[in-house]
């Protein structure tokens, strides 16, 4: 485990799918120490405590005057009371996203974090994917965006629907992309096994004139997570999972006078995105500047998927 002078001491709260890998990955950094875990579960977080060496608790309460910052990584329903405990507690925290149930709770957290000086980071990993952060780079003035988000069906994460559970990492993205007010939603989403809409599509237009056009599945027989970026002579080819961008531009043709398309390949320098994500949150709380996602990027993406789920 991570450990020293300057190291932050840290917890996690929630060590389940995704929760377990904070905690992994903390206990690896030389500049963290992973002081406990919290989970319900005492079986689970005996479990997560044990490979790592660390004590297990189920009450979080009880990490409060233990750590300096810690991650949130429980059902979306949690995710307000429990960070606003530890934010009132004078600790920093990440919470994975969405950063919460509603606009409403999302700005109560915002205003807790500005009372007491506090970092609010949110879990949007896929800001730091290295294709995306090489896709930002180049994608100037996007006229149209089409996303697939698709996979099996999980058998957790059903606390909310597919918006907040998958959508929300795309409204997120394609925000950060096209960073023009978002003029009209349109969406339509089914409940197939959990009762919860299970597959939806939202058409998000911009005042810049951008048209995004979102679709995600918790339902799929296949796996695809891709994004595709149109614009003015150029269109980009995202895949999340491999970390790969294609360039498409147009170029002159063989002089018949017909323009043609030339594939490139963007260098990505492929990353751990969950890795990158944490090393910026403890680079935020030992210089005290806004990490790349900070509360109010959060805010604007569930401030979006509330009026998509309002359609469904």
């Amino acid at each position: 485990m991570g450990g020293g002078a300057e190291s932050i001491r840290v917890g996690v709260v929630g060590v389940g799918h995704l929760g377990q890998h904070h905690a992994r990955i903390y206990a690896e950094m030389p500049n963290a120490e992973l002081v406990a875990v919290a989970d319900l579960s005492e079986a689970r977080g005996r479990e997560v405590g044990g490979r790592l060496k660390v004590p297990a608790v189920t009450d979080y309460r009880s990490l409060i005057g233990q750590v300096d910052a810690v991650s949130v990584a429980v059902p979306t329903g949690a995710h307000y009371p429990i960070t606003l405990s530890f934010l009132q507690a004078g600790v920093d925290v990440l919470v994975e996203k969405p950063i919460a149930r509603s606009v409403e709770e999302a700005d109560v957290l915002i205003a807790a974090a500005a009372k007491g000086g506090r970092i609010l980071q949110v879990g949007h990993s896929e800001r730091y994917n290295g294709a995306v952060r090489a896709l930002s780079a180049q994608v100037q003035e996007p006229g149209f965006i089409e996303v697939h988000r698709m996979g099996p069906f999980p058998g957790r994460g059903t606390d909310v629907d597919v918006v907040l559970d998958l959508m929300i990492h795309d409204i997120d993205i394609v925000l950060t992309l096209v960073k023009s007010p978002v003029t009209a939603v349109s969406a339509v989403g089914v409940p197939v096994v959990s009762g919860q809409v299970d597959i939806a599509n939202a058409r998000l237009e911009f005042a810049s004139g951008c048209v995004a056009n979102i679709t995600v599945s918790r339902v799929s027989g296949e796996r695809l997570r891709k994004i595709r970026v149109f614009q003015r002579d150029t269109y980009f080819v995202l895949d999340y999972a491999s970390q790969e961008l294609s360039l498409f531009r147009k170029s002159p043709g063989d002089g018949s006078g017909k323009n043609r398309l030339t594939r490139f390949e963007v260098p990505v320098a492929r990353v751990e995105p969950l890795r990158q994500e944490l090393d910026d949150f403890l680079e935020s709380i030992r210089t005290r500047r806004p990490p790349l996602v900070a509360g109010e990027a959060g805010r604007e993406a569930v401030a979006v998927a509330a009026k998509i789920i309002e359609l469904l």
